[in-house]
């Protein structure tokens, strides 16, 4: 599976501009790279994020799901489409979709861990379900940013039967070092490969960092990108994965009994 991160640079509150800008470079991916999954980062369509939320958020996910579906069935491609700013009734969610070859929208996820050192938690519904679905077979989960730093629920989501797991982030760069060490983990004690796409540029007076990368069971880097807009590629042979898992068997050695819930 060849997995493309489209690190993108956002315009804080211009959706129009977001939402043509994330297709372009969703087509570029396909065309230039050949990829069978794109990936978007955080918030991607308005910023992280606008001080009104209300005349930036998307309604219901209408507007990602009608652009993404139709470009997904349109490029043969699955979309890995980040998150968006989502408003349900009165309430606001950053909220990820997920779409595949044939355009059906085959998961939604919001995110569970607010930041609440960024007073996330103030604006945003927090979610109430983890992300599992399936691209090509390939049996996947999804977080969000600030999710990454709860070992708990990628592990949950890896003994379920993820082999790849998708990372949506709008992470600073002044703790790029947090994310890189953090995502590195997260593939190494789970065994498995793990897609992280991270933005660049400014939200507010918060500078994005970048660093997405494509990274294998061992914790190797099989694409990584600096901090400036790019679109990386790497591809995963899931085949490896049964050899390291019966190699240094951490599924079978664990003690559950002992741990807490």
């Amino acid at each position: 599976m060849k997995i493309s991160c489209a690190q993108m640079d956002m315009r804080l509150g211009d959706e129009a501009y977001n939402y043509a800008h994330a297709e372009e470079l969703i087509r570029e991916a396909v065309g230039r790279d050949g990829a069978d999954v794109v990936v978007l980062p955080e918030t991607w369509n308005t910023g992280y994020f606008p001080e009104d939320l209300a005349a930036h958020a998307d309604q219901d996910g209408e507007r990602t799901k009608g652009v993404f579906s139709a470009l997904a069935k349109e490029l043969n491609v699955n979309i890995v489409c980040g998150s968006v700013v989502n408003r349900r009734g009165d309430k606001f969610y950053n909220t990820a979709y997920v779409f595949d070859r044939a355009g059906a929208c085959v998961a939604e996820y919001d995110k569970t861990h607010l930041f609440t050192y960024a007073k996330e938690h103030e604006h945003f519904q927090p979610g109430d379900h983890t992300c599992r679905f399936q691209l090509d077979g390939v049996d996947c989960g999804l977080i969000i940013c600030y999710d990454i730093r709860f070992p708990e629920l990628t592990r949950t989501l890896t003994v379920q039967g993820v082999d790849l797991l998708f990372v949506v982030a709008q992470w600073p760069d002044k703790r790029t070092m947090h994310l890189e060490t953090l995502a590195r983990a997260r593939a190494i004690e789970n065994q498995m490969f793990l897609a992280l796409c991270n933005s660049v540029g400014t939200a507010g007076e918060t500078r994005c960092g970048g660093h997405s990368a494509v990274i294998d069971p061992w914790g190797e880097y099989l694409a990584h990108a600096g901090d400036q807009e790019e679109i990386i590629s790497g591809e995963a042979d899931f085949s490896v994965i049964a050899g390291i898992r019966n190699s240094i068997n951490v599924f079978r050695d664990r003690r559950p009994e002992l741990y807490f819930n």
